[in-house]
């Protein structure tokens, strides 16, 4: 199963560039992940969520939130070793 990740950003900020970078970074050779980068600028609703908070790193939206601020490492590679062992959907 290829994993996925959705950070909510916006476009000014230098922590989400970093997270977005640091992210990728540590994706597994020849086991590229997705990631979906969400501009809360885009959206009110998102705004009042995560203002203040981004960047915001989620796995599974249904989850709780990896991270925010900062990328911890070690939420992001437990994630990545329970989707690697989890089937592909049918």
């Amino acid at each position: 199963m290829t994993a996925r990740f959705t950070l909510y950003s916006r476009s000014w900020c230098h922590l989400c560039e970093d997270m977005l970078a640091a992210l990728q970074q540590l994706a597994p050779p020849g086991a590229p992940f997705e990631v979906d980068v969400i501009d809360v600028d885009a959206d009110p609703a998102l705004v009042a969520r995560f203002d203040e908070l981004v960047p915001v790193l989620y796995g599974r939206l249904e989850e709780p939130e990896l991270c925010h601020y900062f990328l911890d490492e070690a939420a992001v590679r437990a994630y990545l070793d329970r989707t690697a062992t989890q089937p592909t959907p049918a």
